[in-house]
């Protein structure tokens, strides 16, 4: 009989102890899509290797390779591929021939293509065990195949192809887990519908990357020396890259679908920052409290927007686009195949660190790494020929998780001299000995202690060892991969169009790439050459900024990004005056989409802005708690409130939540806003009011047609909004009138109709509300940008 003549020959070879503990059951491996490159380059070696590495522990094993194609073509190609396999070098030739002898043996090809078949591979186990008389103790089925294909054959297995009860199932996902947050939740339900949480394993192959998989127990092992320095406070960057040479050329397919964000961010990379930036469990080893931990981690993360991100295409892409996909020749691509992102955590360990992750396609080296760089307050008084150079106080202090390829072309873990010397597990890592005249990071790595693994592994061999074992931490789970989803589909939609700036490739690149962080945003160092620009493309420095009237009041208009520079000054501007004159500065603020870049913009860029002697006052507010998304204040609060120092007593929301409920007219909240505003605001006359319109027309809280807040003297009301949430508080229109100045801010081709509109009709609030914004005694000014205004 097969199995047991495979064990007895291995047991004759000394790999196993003893005929009483020859299995303790049976699992069975089915590798799907067995004949396809995946399988071919790492995965057939890292059953290989599992096979070698547990041919001892008890289990017996079969290997089942599946595919779309027919028996003995498949059958062909497959044995193909194991007849390379290979042993690592320490093994001794006599036991590798045995063991590559019995790993033929017991691997076995199928059609895999109806459900019939999976009807008679599941038959095919069953009575294979029966004949050996062995118990089943599992099924691992590796999705090596294109995710459309993963809902049939889910079906498949869930239907016909489960172990018996008492045997687990583990299925293994290769990515892409989805396109965005919206694809990765539908193909997570239909998945969800075959398999319970516990037996899907997602494979992002960098966290079996011996660096990367390293970083937890590094923190773990180093508390001692970590716990003080591991925050805000010591470190200064930490940067997280995957640099290549080879370009996107045979794969532009997948490329125009995906792009470097989806192909190397939101996964490789992103997983190495959760490791950085979660907060270290009470026991690394325990893969819930890593995979919470993680979660934890996507939480404290604040929202990328258009300009955290610099993104950049090799020119010959295009070219290679238009060939492999028959584009035609005039067709443009927006894929970046280069990004650079700065990420932060509002994590208070973190608040302030930022995190660059980078990646690209045809660059000057190939190289990954993960590098911690700490703050130096040293001054060395000594001259430099004179300090002890490993451990002088005054070179840079770093810890490098270092991937691989690069100048060291290994995996490595390095630690600045002048830090500490770590605690590393023994048996794993090892001292490097005989530095070389290798430089890293500018630095000798006599600089450094260095670590290398004892056994250097494939990452697919270290994730196929974890599956078997079922170690959960070293996989995607579903909610942190619609965490990682929810976090990056706001930027990938927002540059969606954003051309990528074109680059050479290699060497040729030279600064081209390089970019700065400015004010939580990053852009590119040096401007694009001249002959790289797309001539079509239109440029807002092409247009002036257009001062003239709407609607008999000053009119500013400029491409979007130059108005919002403008309404800024201005803002500032009118707040410096006021506080000179008066002391006191009562800003106004609206919700909504519109003003987000605003109080970002004054949040990064307007340092000299007399925020301790500003008041911020809402202009109107939806009724949902002040900590619902939803929340005009939650949104003023993320992208204005945290980033400056506003005195707490000096920001009012408006009281929508009394009493433990919303918006209830016996709970008097408008009169309380009202009361609030008299008593701090001279006559009840803002400095300064800042409105948006509504497409229908509508400004603050008040909608067309509303029985409340366009006439009459009430300061404040409650009012009915035709979209959801319904109910709002508003300040009125006569409040709004009496304010010193009252700034309109419009945006966007989709506001282009209704400025247009605006522009012909006279003072009729009923209809739009926006026409009664005329102040009694003060000055109205609209920003409306070329969008708007010009469609």
């Amino acid at each position: 009989k097969m199995l047991r003549r495979v064990l007895c020959t291995v047991l004759f070879m000394g790999a196993l102890p003893s005929l009483a503990e020859e299995s303790q059951g049976h699992i069975s491996v089915v590798l799907l899509g067995a004949t396809g490159d995946l399988a071919k380059k790492y995965l057939w070696q890292g059953l290989f290797q599992l096979y070698m590495d547990q041919v001892s522990s008890g289990h017996s094993f079969t290997f089942h390779g599946a595919a779309l194609t027919a028996l003995e073509p498949g059958q062909r190609l497959m044995f193909d591929v194991l007849k390379k396999l290979a042993c690592p070098p320490d093994e001794s030739p006599d036991r590798c021939a045995v063991l590559k002898d019995q790993f033929l043996k017991l691997s076995q090809y199928h059609q895999l293509k109806t459900a019939e078949n999976y009807t008679v591979l599941n038959r095919e186990i069953e009575t294979l065990l029966r004949q050996e008389g062995l118990k089943e103790a599992g099924r691992i089925f590796y999705f090596s195949v294109p995710p459309f294909a993963y809902t049939e054959i889910a079906r498949h297995i869930n239907s016909s192809c489960r172990p018996p009860p008492g045997a687990w199932l583990r299925v293994v996902l290769e990515k892409p887990f989805g396109h965005d947050l919206e694809s990765a939740q539908q193909l997570a339900a239909e998945l969800t519908s075959f398999f319970r949480e516990e037996e899907m394993y997602r494979v992002d192959h960098y966290l079996g990357k011996q660096a990367v998989a390293h970083i937890l127990p590094f923190r773990d092992h180093n508390r001692q020396f970590l716990d003080p320095i591991w925050n805000r406070h010591h470190v200064e960057r930490v940067e997280i890259v995957l640099k290549e040479t080879v370009d996107a050329k045979g794969r532009t397919s997948f490329y125009e679908q995906y792009g470097v964000i989806r192909d190397v961010l939101q996964n490789h990379l992103t997983e190495a920052l959760m490791f950085l930036i979660m907060e270290l469990p009470a026991n690394v080893s325990r893969a819930e409290e890593v995979l919470q931990g993680k979660l934890q981690a996507f939480q404290s993360l604040r929202g990328l927007e258009k300009n955290s991100a610099v993104l950049g295409q090799y020119q010959a892409y295009a070219s290679q686009v238009q060939e492999e996909l028959q584009k035609a020749q005039d067709y443009m691509s927006t894929t970046p195949t280069f990004a650079g992102v700065l990420i932060h955590s509002d994590n208070l360990r973190w608040e302030g660190v930022p995190f660059l992750l980078t990646s690209g396609k045809a660059l000057d080296e190939r190289v990954g790494y993960v590098r911690v760089l700490f703050k130096n307050r040293a001054y060395c008084t000594q001259s430099e020929t004179l300090r002890d150079a490993g451990h002088s106080q005054c070179k840079a202090k770093q810890i490098i998780f270092y991937i691989g390829h690069g100048a060291l072309n290994a995996p490595a873990v390095l630690v600045s001299r002048n830090l500490f010397k770590p605690v590393m597990p023994e048996g794993s890592w090892r001292e490097a000995v005989g530095q070389s005249d290798l430089r890293v990071f500018g630095q000798p790595l006599s600089d450094y202690y260095v670590y290398s693994p004892v056994k250097e592994r494939e990452a697919y061999s270290v994730l196929i060892s974890n599956i078997y074992h079922g170690r959960k931490d070293f996989f995607i789970t579903t909610e942190n991969l619609l965490a990682s989803w929810a976090f990056w589909t706001p930027l990938l939609g927002s540059i969606s169009l954003q051309p990528p700036r074109l680059y050479p490739g290699g060497v040729e690149n030279q600064h081209l790439l390089d970019f700065e962080m400015v004010s939580g945003e990053v852009a590119f160092t040096v401007a694009e050459p001249v002959e790289l620009l797309n001539p079509n493309r239109l440029m807002p420095n092409d247009y002036r900024t257009i001062q003239s009237k709407f609607r008999q009041s000053p009119l500013v208009s400029a491409w979007s990004e130059d108005l919002i520079s403008h309404l800024a000054s201005d803002i500032e501007k009118a707040a410096r005056r006021t506080v000179a004159h008066a002391g006191q500065f009562h800003l106004a603020l609206s919700g909504g989409s519109s003003p987000v870049v605003l109080f970002q913009r004054l949040a990064r860029h307007h340092y000299a802005f007399p925020w301790r002697h500003t008041h911020i006052w809402l202009v109107d507010e939806r009724c949902v708690p002040l900590t619902d998304t939803e929340s005009n204040f939650f949104s003023l609060h993320n992208h204005l409130l945290q980033s400056v120092r506003v005195p707490y007593f000096n920001v009012h929301p408006m009281p929508v939540h009394l009493n433990q409920r919303l918006c209830v007219e016996e709970d008097r909240g408008t009169e309380l806003y009202a009361k609030e505003i008299t008593a701090l605001v001279a006559n009840a006359s803002f400095d300064l009011v800042l409105l948006g319109v509504g497409t229908d027309g509508h400004t603050a809280s008040l909608f067309p047609r509303s029985e409340n807040g366009l006439e009459g003297a009430q300061a404040v009301v409650l009012t009915e909004s035709p979209v959801k949430p319904h109910q709002r508080m508003s300040l009125s229109l006569s409040l709004i009138n009496k304010a010193r100045q009252v700034f309109v801010l419009v945006l966007g081709k989709g506001k282009h109709d209704i400025t247009t509109l605006l522009s012909r009709v006279g003072h009729e609030p009923r209809k739009w509300p926006i026409s009664g914004v005329r102040p009694s005694s003060g000055q109205l000014v609209w920003y409306v940008d070329y969008e708007a205004l010009l469609g």
